[in-house]
């Protein structure tokens, strides 16, 4: 898809691309019409602006979210109007230039945790409109937020220009001639505003997309964003369209997937509120996505593992339930302590599915634990269309009032796994230990050091050798 994107049109054909161009642009603004009076406002929920750009319980826009990634922690940035701590004295220009290319004002690079290599991708008209609505719309809030400071050297943003030079795209979406309208559109939304392959595409060793994988899943922080290709084992090439569409409105389909962490800030901030036909045209395109397949799903999808079944009969009589804290407690005593509750003794969820079933359910049968154990940790808190989807997390929050510890919670996250999910799948407490503390850190750090080290000392015995080769002369 990337070299489809990236091909250029032949001469002949230029006037046709430019003339269906045109068309994909006003058909694209009549969908974002429909249902919003503001153009930039669609946009800027399209682009899920808000989730990162707003703190726990901070006003819109105004920066602080504190964002964990293997190099550090990040802060995002005050996007509000305010010519003090904002972007109120951006230019149209400078604005395009911070959100397609990653360059601030100030001429400094910005960290690709802001996803400017997807906005890359957005029209003029798309960014025009943009800009006028944070200038014109969004209240100005005239707070600064933490600063971002990576440890060195990666706290020299300079450097960002050859990681730039090597992995950024400068070209605006250009239209498939041979594709639906519908397609162009979906296409445009998930490689663009929607910026789905930033988080679901793997990352290289530079942290960039690997674009032969793209939408094959990838490791999040604390969280595992899955395979959302076509293919039917790994991916999600056995949901129909309709499936597609209710999840990402409502972030819940029974018997397949709930959304929780970042996904489930996306569903709630951005794609509930999509148009139903910008939905369709996400379903229509992801339908096309090249399949990229898992050997460890082997043949069974994630989708499809487990039944309806109950280890009550194992802490009962002989072996009551205990409450208690104890080392020794088994999975299955954790399970019906403190998920039975809610869940069902068999794990069936609740009659209204508020609950999910743990059975036939993407993050117990996926080949990587991640989700369970961040579910379990952290727990979910969406808000859709003014009902709240909660699950209170087992001690990822000081406070929660469960705090389970590491070794208890690989032991229920594997019971589950057992139970009702993949049981091939291995868990450890200090895999808890580090999705607890923000996922598994980049090895890219040390050995930027390491290599600036050692040039360093190759650079002096170059010096010493020809101050040496000078003396001898």
């Amino acid at each position: 898809m990337a070299n489809l994107m990236h091909r250029r049109l032949s001469a002949k054909l230029s006037f046709f691309a430019a003339f269906s161009g045109a068309v994909f642009l006003c058909s694209s603004a009549s969908a974002r019409s429909e249902g919003a009076t503001d153009q930039g406002a669609y946009i800027a929920v399209t682009s899920d602006c808000v989730a990162c750009h707003t703190a726990p319980d901070g006003k819109p826009f105004a920066g602080g979210l504190a964002m964990k990634t293997p190099l550090g922690t990040m802060y995002s940035t005050n996007i509000t109007p305010s010519t003090t701590f904002g972007i109120g004295d951006y230019t149209e220009a400078d604005f395009s230039r911070a959100v397609r290319k990653g360059i601030r004002k100030d001429r400094n690079n910005l960290y690709p945790a802001m996803p400017y290599t997807a906005y890359s991708k957005m029209t003029d008209r798309d960014l025009h409109d943009l800009y006028v609505y944070f200038m014109k719309s969004v209240q100005p809030v005239e707070t600064a937020p933490p600063k971002t400071s990576l440890p060195f050297p990666m706290n020299i943003r300079s450097s960002m220009i050859f990681w730039n030079i090597l992995f950024r795209n400068d070209r605006v979406f250009q239209p498939d001639l041979s594709r639906s309208e519908e397609w162009n559109r979906g296409a445009y939304l998930v490689q663009g505003p929607a910026h789905c392959g930033t988080c679901h595409t793997p990352r290289g060793f530079l942290m960039q997309e690997k674009p032969s994988e793209s939408l094959g899943g990838a490791s999040l922080g604390s969280w595992y964003a899955p395979n959302i290709t076509s293919d039917k084992i790994s991916g999600i090439g056995s949901w129909s369209a309709e499936n597609i569409k209710t999840y990402l409105k409502s972030g819940h389909i029974d018997g397949l997937a709930q959304a929780a962490g970042g996904m489930g800030e996306a569903v709630e901030h951005s794609f509930q509120h999509f148009t139903d036909d910008d939905l369709q045209a996400v379903a229509t395109y992801l339908a096309s996505v090249k399949p990229v397949h898992d050997p460890e799903d082997g043949n069974t999808s994630r989708f499809t593992l487990g039944r309806a079944t109950s280890s009550a009969d194992r802490v009962r009589g002989d072996q009551p339930i205990r409450s208690e804290d104890n080392s020794d407690m088994t999975g299955a005593e954790l399970f019906m302590g403190n998920c039975a509750s809610c869940h069902n003794f068999k794990a069936e969820g609740s009659r209204d599915g508020y609950y999910p079933s743990l059975w036939h359910n993407s993050v117990t049968g996926a080949s990587n634990a991640d989700n369970l154990i961040a579910t379990i940790l952290f727990g979910v808190d969406r808000h859709v269309s003014g009902v709240e989807a909660f699950m209170p997390g087992f001690g990822g929050r000081k406070s929660d009032a469960a705090q389970l510890n590491d070794e208890e919670i690989a032991k229920l996250t594997k019971y589950v796994l057992n139970t009702y999910g993949r049981p091939q799948v291995s868990v450890s407490g200090a895999q808890v230990k580090m999705i607890r503390e923000g996922g598994a850190k980049s090895p890219l750090l040390a050995l930027t050091r390491f290599g600036m080290a050692g040039s360093m000392i190759i650079i002096t015995l170059a010096c010493i050798r020809g101050v040496f080769r000078r003396i001898r002369t």
